[in-house]
């Protein structure tokens, strides 16, 4: 009796684990452009669509980064 072990039926890889937290990473790594455009206040929903739709072609993805450092819109007041 003094031998007993309760261990989890469910256990999930190490391989599994480390597999989230790439898919993590390349996630945050796809919508950068949108978060970069969001950031720096340039128009961040043409990015979003653009990265959204057409990020997964790295032409688009591309695109969505030139779009969202592109320069601001100022306006001078006074």
């Amino acid at each position: 009796m003094g031998n007993a072990r309760v261990q989890n039926v469910d256990r999930s890889w190490t391989a599994t684990k480390v597999v989230a937290v790439i898919v993590a990473i390349v996630t945050g790594g796809y919508m950068l452009p949108w978060a970069i455009a969001a950031v720096r206040d340039v128009r961040h929903w043409s990015v979003f669509w653009v990265n959204l739709l057409l990020g997964w072609t790295i032409v688009g993805w591309v695109i969505a980064l030139v779009m969202s450092l592109r320069s601001q819109r100022l306006v001078v007041t006074g």
